[in-house]
């Protein structure tokens, strides 16, 4: 699929330098971005849902991608002209701490709720909602250009990111993932509920805490380069366990290639339709929402 999106632009002459800068400048991070950005939400999402003991659970859902988004936005309509040079450092941060910020507070409630799913989920809605509403007051103190491009970014954008960004976010989604397939094999053992798991051996406490702190990491740098992606971290992890189970061993890291082939299916239906650029989380909702009422109605038959 990389060598189908790459092909659209070398053709038959690849040593014009014009198609070397739009491949190496644009469709390369185009690609790598598609790759990292789809398996790091598809690998938190499943991560989440084991550790929030709710399969509704997803970056989106829950509000760790609606508190990176908030800084991000803060950082593109207020980051001044001289710190520009500078961005490609303050945005991952900035995305970081917003995921950290908002995975910690849905943390502290998730304990205070006693671990209430349904509590969980609303307490996602209602970080989403706060960060949603604060991003509206700031559309209001913003001009038209940086109007258009907030609000481009926040639908989702393979196209936002760069090389500097990537150098900086690349790493972060690499040890992020690694760390969430190395905790698989303990969060097998939350199935069988707390106390179960603490007779075998896992601190439950401290394995919560550092997957949250890990899916931050992954969820920040995602949204530091792509935007705002919905749908990817929901989808993927239901309909790997319809298919395959609920082993983590499996699920962790084959939701984490799902997520990549999926977005690189999604930069290939851009590559296709450059007459108008396609916000990312528009096509991911129009292809997952039929699939996931399909993965939910699949999984009440066979229950």
């Amino acid at each position: 699929m990389t060598a189908a999106i790459l092909s659209t632009v070398w053709g038959s002459d690849a040593a014009i330098p014009l198609k070397q800068h739009i491949t190496l400048q644009i469709q390369l991070p185009l690609v790598i971005t598609a790759i990292l950005v789809g398996a790091a939400l598809a690998s938190s999402g499943a991560t989440l849902q084991v550790v929030l003991r709710n399969p509704l659970a997803d970056p989106g859902i829950v509000g760790i991608t609606s508190g990176a988004s908030l800084v991000a936005a803060i950082l593109l309509l207020v980051t001044p002209s001289w710190a520009s040079e500078y961005f490609h450092y303050l945005l991952p941060l900035g995305c970081f701490i917003g995921a950290l910020a908002s995975t910690l507070l849905l943390y502290a409630m998730a304990r205070r709720l006693l671990g209430s799913s349904t509590a969980v989920i609303l307490c996602g809605v209602a970080i989403s909602t706060l960060s949603g509403a604060i991003i509206s007051w700031l559309y209001m103190f913003s001009d038209a250009n940086a109007l258009r491009n907030l609000t481009f970014w926040l639908m989702g954008s393979l196209y936002q990111t760069n090389w500097p960004i990537l150098m900086v976010g690349a790493p972060l989604i690499i040890t992020a993932l690694g760390l969430q397939s190395y905790f698989a094999g303990d969060l097998n053992k939350l199935y069988g509920g707390d106390i179960a798991a603490k007779n075998s051996g896992v601190n439950v406490e401290k394995l919560t805490e550092r997957c949250l702190l890990v899916c931050a990491v992954a969820v920040g740098a995602a949204v530091s380069m792509a935007g705002s992606i919905a749908f990817v971290g929901l989808l993927i992890p239901h309909i790997l366990r319809l298919v395959i189970g609920h082993n983590n061993r499996f699920i962790v890291p084959l939701s984490a290639l799902a997520g990549a082939c999926l977005l690189l299916i999604v930069a290939l239906s851009s590559e296709l339709t450059r007459a108008i650029t396609l916000p990312v989380s528009m096509i991911t909702a129009t292809l997952g929402g039929p699939l996931l009422i399909w993965a939910l109605y699949k999984g009440q038959v066979r229950g």
